[in-house]
């Protein structure tokens, strides 16, 4: 669902997905997101799901925080946006879908094509010519 790429910093290169919100990153051991890098506060952001805004970013009162090169407080998150928050930037996105599987509507179909051609043979050696 929400995919965080962390791209400089101790952790540079992890690919993090939320799986239940709201998301905490800080430097706390109990934050979702820990990341122990300079200039992270202990309860740094927060990152929650709102169903009609989408995505939300909130910022401890007193931390500081950007994004896209803004300094922020609160605001709402799009596929792409760089969020810095001390000397960690990370990158907000959606994580990949997997597709469902098509299979069984294929077979349905092609059975259901099949009994069709079927039924015409039959109706055409039943029906007197």
């Amino acid at each position: 669902m929400l995919q965080l790429r962390i791209l400089n910093g101790k952790q540079a290169g992890t690919q993090w997905v939320a799986r239940r919100f709201p998301v905490r990153i800080g430097r706390a051991p109990d934050a979702d997101l820990t990341l122990d890098d300079d200039g992270i506060w202990d309860a740094h952001l927060e990152i929650d799901l709102r169903p009609p805004d989408g995505f939300s970013l909130s910022v401890e009162p007193g931390a500081l925080a950007f994004l896209n090169n803004q300094p922020v407080q609160h605001a709402v998150l799009r596929n792409g946006d760089l969020i810095e928050l001390g000397a960690v930037k990370i990158a907000f996105g959606l994580s990949p879908t997997r597709p469902r599987s098509l299979r069984a509507r294929e077979v349905l179909t092609w059975l259901a094509l099949t009994l069709l051609c079927l039924g015409e043979i039959a109706l055409i050696y039943w029906l007197p010519g």
